[in-house]
């Protein structure tokens, strides 16, 4: 069987130190095919919620590129890294609009924050990671480690830090293994439901916080979440939320101790022009911290996208909650925020029918979590 279209297994940091066929680097032919399209964009400029395939007309070669790195996400690994787009030469606004077109092959995008934003930048603002409400992305701190809230999320570096800002990659199957080697007694613990904060980016018909459990029941599709800083920000903020238990407390602890360990994390170091891709139910990921450089145009600065993708995994029904729809390939994940618009909705209807994949109204939605 082709690894790329193998199902996800666990794997150790020096498992992907040893086999590379996750990273993919781009041909002439790929990048020539890049130029192509965001010149065509340029030149017949739409907004990006308006925009189709055909306004990014990508050649097969470029397109066939991106399929690959996605399906390499859904296999073996649960990640790609594709390298070589030519960002050093591309300004900011063509980064922007050569990203948004590539998003337009791979899934449907998912709005990020309270602002239901569906491109964002990630490079320090100034943001507070740790406050209240307290985002990673709009900072310089160090991260717990996490997950996205969607099937995919993308990455395209277009500047470095000056210093540190080192991404880092664990198996959340080997973070079970190592669970139930060391604690099994814990496993049944992460796997009943805990209490996140959505740290204000829910939909006003939306509870603040959401149930959800860690780690899947055997027998289940494998799926993975967990992301302690919601987790305690909910304990924090709503009385009506149950307390933690000493053992939910010690499976936390346990999770803590074991995510950074040498044995399961993998430290990258983004380049520029690197697109990195991953999995979010079976990977975990954190970030250290970073000095920037003076030059606002130096400072370290990504595009980030969250992806639902046409071959995504069907959810366990414990995960219905956050999610709303477990169906696999379906239009699901993101935080809705509070500026939901037409021209989204829109956007996310004709995307989904564009790539073949299955789109709950979020009416019906809305009167799931109202009931």
């Amino acid at each position: 069987m082709n690894e790329i279209h193998a199902a996800p297994s666990a794997w150790y940091a020096q498992d992907v130190r040893d086999d590379l066929s996750w990273v993919q680097r781009l041909s002439a032919e790929e990048i020539d095919g890049f130029d192509q399209a965001l010149a065509h964009a340029r030149s017949h400029s739409k907004p990006l919620l308006a925009m189709q395939q055909q306004d990014f007309p990508l050649p097969e070669a470029a397109r066939k590129a991106l399929q690959r790195a996605l399906a390499t996400t859904q296999g073996r690994w649960g990640m790609c890294l594709l390298k070589g787009f030519p960002v050093h030469r591309w300004s900011e606004a063509d980064c922007r609009l050569a990203y948004w077109g590539m998003g337009l092959y791979m899934g449907v995008g998912r709005t990020q924050n309270k602002a239901s934003e569906i491109i964002n930048d990630v490079r320090d603002a100034g943001g507070d990671y740790k406050s209240k409400g307290g985002r990673g992305y709009n900072t310089n701190a160090q991260l717990d480690f996490h997950q996205d809230s969607c099937d995919v999320v993308a990455l395209l570096c277009r500047r470095t830090a000056k210093s540190g800002g080192t991404s880092k990659v664990i198996s959340s199957m080997a973070l079970r293994e190592q669970v139930l080697a060391r604690r099994p007694d814990l496993i049944p613990v992460l796997e009943a439901d805990f209490h996140h904060s959505y740290q204000g980016t829910q939909d006003p018909s939306q509870a603040p916080f959401y149930r959800c459990p860690i780690f899947s029941r055997p027998g289940e599709v494998f799926t993975a979440r967990t992301n302690r800083k919601n987790t305690v920000a909910a304990q924090r903020d709503f009385d009506e939320v149950p307390r933690l238990t000493p053992a939910q407390t010690e499976a936390l602890d346990l999770l803590d101790e074991l995510m950074p360990s040498e044995q399961l994390c993998y430290s990258m170091e983004l380049e520029q022009g690197d697109l990195q891709l991953l999995n979010n139910y079976v990977t975990l990921h954190s970030r250290t911290h970073f000095e920037d450089h003076e030059h606002p145009d130096d400072k370290r600065h990504l595009f980030r996208l969250w992806l639902a993708v046409p071959g995504s995994q069907p959810l366990p029904a414990a995960f219905e909650e956050y999610f709303y729809d477990i169906r696999p390939g379906s239009v699901r994940g993101g935080v809705r925020g509070s500026a939901i618009t037409d021209e989204f909705l829109a956007y996310e209807r004709r995307q989904a029918d564009a790539l073949g994949m299955v789109c709950k109204p979020w009416v019906a939605v809305r009167e799931t979590a109202a009931a």
